[in-house]
């Protein structure tokens, strides 16, 4: 089934309704498109293009330009009529026509005057296929006249009373503006009180005494002319109530008295309209005004209602305080009744206005152009509507068809002209002439009967280019007469192409509403009537679709740094791809701080007016897509202001606050903080803090402080500057709330006792005149309290008091207003002295060659004359029998034991030593005397490791060692124990031998052993106690002297001698190199060699340390004598 033109009224998928809107021609019987090349070819009635409109108002200082243009095949000819009769404008030489067109200019500016040519204007525009007429075009120039002159009496009325002044502007066309100013050309104030009415009056609800003034001038804009006409000051005045009082006995008669008081309160009445009803007639698409304005004292309210039904809510608007009700684009629905009411508080009063809406004539279906081919048939359509019925009349070539020359193809039947068997002669241009008492609509419509074969206006061979899967429009303009058929072919031997895939509109263009891409190819259009057939090829090119693979993403980012967007693009490499970026909508702003660098768009050193939407953009020829991220830039918080202080009590006060802009971050929490400026100027102290969600603050004050306040607004990047300080508030003096702090009583001096304590800073005064009464008492004594008031100290001395006895203390706040609350008694002592004895039966137990424990009896409690801190015990080495003779510098240790302790450990004593100690009580003012001493001996222990170990003159067979003693023998040495073995090329270790040595040796050989073989050797010396450390050494011995003594003359005078040597030496300099490269060999790492040939049968000893956690070790060279 081959694909052909689609009914007219075929429905498309919703989806394609916008495709639609693309195609450029719908064709409704036959419609001549507008192709120059085509339009050369074919004639065509004239169109009025453009004409002036029917009611004409001109400037009467400007030329007059009458337009009508006017188009058509061929070029139309123009004429004029004026008044219904002729208008020859070759007789007026004011009159010119423009070339080429039918507009009408007259030239005023040099002579004549506007209202000669004032009237009523038709064009008529003519070619030899019929005549189109104008609109009745009324040409009025305006008018601006000025005010009548009239004496304006002054007026003068009590306070209270209403008052109408009348404006009654002249009539001027178009009618002017009218608006009340002064002399100072400063607009009236306008008020519920005083408005202006639709007509210009100036309507007071009552008079004021404010409203007395000499320069009520009412003012007539006429805008068409660009000028401003004044009418003559009104002078008002009001008489107040005192002015009556003065001039009323007077001036007045009993009658006139009565009248003259001031006006009391009353009801509404209205001003205008009048009565209880009124009528108003608009036209239908007008606004609707209607307009109520009362008086009454106090000033009444309006309302509105529409008592049959309610007020169109999208078109409905109160102009001039509610006293004007305006519907805009009224229509016949929006007539019924309307009523206004006026309300105070003495009462109400309604008027009813009737509205009727009345429409001029408008169109229901105007008449369209027709264009048939000879024999067709057709019609004209001329339906109109309005309120009353407007009436239909036809004209063809601007003649009433009833008088127009007879065309027996054409026949009328009301508003409707059916023609039948059209031939060339039918062409002509009809006029439709819809008419009623508001008005009148003039359509013109040319039947155009033309026979032309089929043409194709679309370029050949046009490329289109398409995004795979979407709709594929293919262009076939066509023209033809008959109307041709289009039919569509794909490739160059395809079949008509079948509507279950592809869709073809009434203008001939193929769509292929989801292309893919095997839709690529060529494509032929062929459009044929009865009177021939044309064809036309276009090509299809399917492109993938641009994606955006990668979009920008939300970012929030403070204030000062730096934000990257990335946006990464796939589209089709045979398209040309462009990324722009968009701030919400528009071009980034033109800052050095934005840069774009391929698919990225970074923002440095961002600014709060840098948050929003960016979008990225990415454009080819054929398609577009965009992906957005919002920016929100945050920062710490504005700084609150607007401080304010209410509520202002005695201890309390409300603080309240505007929050500054939160930055994009909510605001958390307020924190609060004070400044004395009394006490402590310039140092804010917190005072509090409330929630993100509160701006006022309750706060509990001390008495006697100067207070500021400011406040930090504090959200999740932190806190905001502190905002301006509040107004200070200085709180009433009160005695104080607190007490001196850190009350102590310690004596200096053995006969004294030192009070002291923290003082009151200022804030905590509570008032002017701050002192402190100091107390004591004696602990268990028969003495009163004894008491002295001191003022700017923190401490006060009790002289004459005995040695370390017990006191009870107090200190109390006082200012000039009274006392602090009853202080707390707090326990002291006088001052303390040496103790005077010491500690006794002093004994010693060795635990063991490094440790020693010592006891003593504790001393009495009243003997240490003082806090007790602990015991002490001095101790160092002595020589035997000679403790009682002088010795210097000699280094002591002393150990403290903490508390009431009895015994002590004494840690890191030297075996096999002489030892003496004494022992003393200290407390806080020093040490006692001290124990007689007491000397104990420490048992030997193991010693040290030799001091030294060399192995010296190697042999072939024999290795010499010598050694210094161990630097700590711990005793007395028994002997020394020397173990060692062989090592082999593999760093494996022979058998080990044991060798005990006397203790007064340091020097001794070793025989028989291995040549040329590396040994380790293991060396300790020993006591009673045991075995000491070791110490380790190892050594070669030589391959046989001769050997040795070329290996030390090699070894002196280098490698290169042995270069030098005689051929006949080269095996002997081979054996040399072989040696030494054994020698190296034999090298490996010390810590793991020592560790792999320990002695398993050696174990290091180790000594009894004694550490103790609680004992403090102290040391000191002492030159006393004992």
């Amino acid at each position: 089934m081959q694909l052909k033109i689609m009914p007219k009224k075929k429905r498309l998928p919703a989806g394609r309704v916008a495709l639609i809107l693309f195609l450029c021609q719908m064709i409704s019987a036959l419609e001549v498109p507008l192709d120059p090349k085509l339009l050369e070819d074919l004639v065509q009635p004239p169109t009025i293009t453009q004409q002036s409109p029917k009611d004409y108002i001109i400037d009467p200082r400007e030329n007059i330009v009458i337009q009508c243009e006017a188009k058509g095949k061929p070029p139309p000819s123009f004429s004029w009529t004026r008044n219904g009769t002729h208008f020859d404008i070759d007789k007026d030489p004011l009159v010119t026509m423009k070339p080429g067109s039918g507009t009408l200019t007259i030239n005023i500016m040099s002579e004549g005057k506007a209202e000669t040519y004032e009237g009523v204007y038709q064009c008529t525009a003519r070619n030899e296929r019929g005549a189109a007429i104008s609109n009745n075009i009324v040409v009025r120039p305006s008018r601006s006249p000025l005010w009548t002159k009239e004496k304006l009496e002054p007026i003068t009325l009590r306070n209270g009373q209403s008052l109408v002044l009348p404006c009654r502007p002249p009539l001027g066309l178009p009618p002017p503006i009218i608006f009340w100013m002064d002399n100072s050309f400063q607009r009236l104030p306008q008020s519920e009180r005083v408005s202006q009415g639709l007509n210009g009056d100036l309507y007071f609800s009552n008079v004021l005494p404010e409203d007395t003034r000499e320069d009520y001038i009412c003012y007539a804009r006429f805008n068409h002319t660009q000028t401003i006409q004044q009418k003559q000051p009104i002078s008002v005045k009001v008489i107040s109530v005192d002015e009556l009082n003065d001039t009323i006995a007077a001036n007045l008669s009993d009658t006139e008295f009565y009248s003259a008081k001031p006006n009391r309160e009353r009801p509404p009445t209205f001003l205008t309209p009048e009565g209880n009803t009124s009528n108003k007639e608009e036209l239908r698409g007008n606004v609707l005004s209607l307009e109520c304005i009362a008086e009454g004292l106090p000033t009444p309210v309006i309302y509105w209602i529409k008592e049959d039904g309610t007020l169109p809510t999208n078109r409905t608007f109160y102009r001039n305080f509610k006293k004007t009700l305006q519907i805009i684009q009224v229509s016949e629905a929006d007539s019924g009744n309307y009523q206004c009411i006026a309300k105070n508080a003495l009462g109400a009063i309604h008027h009813t206005i009737s509205v009727t809406v009345k429409a001029a004539p408008y169109w229901i279906l105007a008449p369209q152009n027709l264009v048939l081919s000879p024999g067709e048939d057709g019609s004209l359509i001329c339906r109109a509507n309005g309120n009353p019925k407007p009436r239909i009349s036809w004209l063809s070539n601007g003649v009433p068809i009833e008088i127009a020359p007879d065309d027996p193809s054409r026949k009328i039947d009301g508003d409707t002209i059916i023609f039948s068997n059209v031939q060339e002669r039918s062409s002509a241009v009809y006029q439709c002439n819809a008419s009623n008492e508001y008005g009148y609509l003039l359509a013109n419509a040319f039947v155009n009967v033309l026979a032309e074969p089929p043409r194709i206006l679309t370029s050949a061979n046009t490329l289109y280019q398409v995004i795979a899967n979407r709709p594929a429009l293919l262009d076939c303009a066509f023209f033809g007469s008959p109307l041709p058929t289009i039919e569509w072919f794909k490739g160059a031997k395809g079949s008509a192409l079948r509507d279950d895939i592809y869709v073809l509109h009434e203008n001939g263009t193929l769509e292929i509403p989801v292309a893919q891409k095997d839709s690529t190819g060529t494509y032929t259009c062929v459009a044929r009537n009865k009177l021939g057939m044309a064809k036309n090829e276009v090509h299809l090119e399917i492109k993938d679709p641009t994606r955006i693979i990668k979009q920008p993403e939300y970012a929030v980012v403070q204030r000062g740094s730096t934000v990257s967007f990335e946006c990464k693009v796939k589209h089709d490499h045979t398209l040309t791809l462009t990324i722009t970026w968009l701030k919400d909508n528009g071009e980034l702003p033109s800052d050095g701080r934005f840069t774009v660098d391929k698919d990225h768009l970074e923002v440095a050193d961002v600014r709060d007016s840098d948050g929003g939407a960016y979008t990225c953009v990415a454009n080819t020829t054929l398609d577009m897509v965009s992906a957005s991220a919002v920016l929100s830039v945050v920062d710490v918080p504005n700084p609150p202001f607007d401080l304010e202080l209410t509520d202002q009590l005695d201890k309390s006060v409300q603080l309240s606050w505007t929050p500054g802009d939160d930055n994009n971050s909510p605001i958390t929490k307020f924190i609060i903080e004070y400044e004395d400026a009394m006490h402590e100027a310039g140092l804010w102290r917190h005072q509090t803090e409330v929630s993100g969600m509160q701006t006022t603050a309750q706060l509990k004050l001390s008495p006697y402080v100067n207070y500021s306040f400011r406040v930090m607004a504090v959200n999740s990047l932190g806190r905001s500057l502190p905002s301006e300080p509040s107004e200070q508030y200085l709180t009433k003096a009160a005695e104080p709330d607190t007490n001196p702090t850190a009350v102590e009583g310690l004596g200096s001096e053995p006969d004294n006792l030192v009070i002291t304590w923290k003082p009151l800073n200022g804030f905590e005064s509570n008032g002017p005149g701050l002192q402190y009464k100091v107390s004591w008492l004696q602990k268990d004594g028969d003495d009163e309290w004894a008491s002295v008031v001191v003022a700017n100290v923190s401490k006060y001395i009790v002289s004459g008091t005995p040695t370390f006895v017990p006191y009870l203390i107090k200190v109390q706040a006082l200012n000039d207003v009274g006392f602090a609350p009853e202080p707390a008694v707090v326990m002291g002592h006088s001052g303390e002295d040496l103790p005077m004895v010491a500690p006794g039966n002093v004994r010693v137990n060795v635990v063991n060659s490094t440790l020693a424990e010592v006891h003593w009896d504790p001393v009495p409690l009243k003997s240490i004359r003082g806090h007790l801190q602990g015991y002490r015990i001095y101790y160092w080495k002595a020589q035997e029998g000679s403790l009682k003779r002088n010795r210097r510098h000699i280094e002591k240790k002393i150990l403290t034991f903490q508390g009431n302790k009895t015994h002590g450990m004494l840690p890191g004593l030297e075996p096999f030593s002489h030892y003496a100690l004494n022992v003393r009580v200290v407390n806080g003012k020093g040490e006692g005397p001290a124990s007689p001493d007491r000397v104990f001996n420490t048992p030997e222990g193991v010693p040290s490791a030799p001091s030294s170990l060399k192995i010296i003159n190697p042999t072939l067979d024999s290795l010499t060692l010598e050694w210094d003693p161990p630097s700590r023998p711990n005793g007395i040495l028994t002997e020394y124990t020397l173990k060692y073995q062989p090592i082999n090329s593999t760093h494996e270790l022979g058998p080990l031998v044991d060798l005990k040595i006397p203790a007064n040796k340091t020097r001794w050989t070793l025989k028989n052993l291995n040549f040329s073989t590396r040994y380790k050797f293991y060396f300790y010396a020993q006591t009673a106690a045991g075995s000491g450390s070791q110490i380790t050494e190892e050594a070669v011995t030589t391959v046989d002297e001769a050997m040795a003594s070329r290996q030390v003359d090699i070894a002196t005078q280098g490698w290169f001698i042995g270069l030098m040597c005689a051929v006949a030496l080269l095996i002997l300099i081979l054996l040399i190199v072989c040696f030494i490269r054994r020698n190296k060999g034999g090298k490996y790492p010390v810590k793991e060699k020592e560790d792999a040939h320990a002695d398993p049968e050696i174990q290091p000893m180790k000594e009894d340390d004694g550490t103790f956690g609680e004992y403090r070790l102290f040391s000191l060279v002492s030159s006393a004598s004992f």
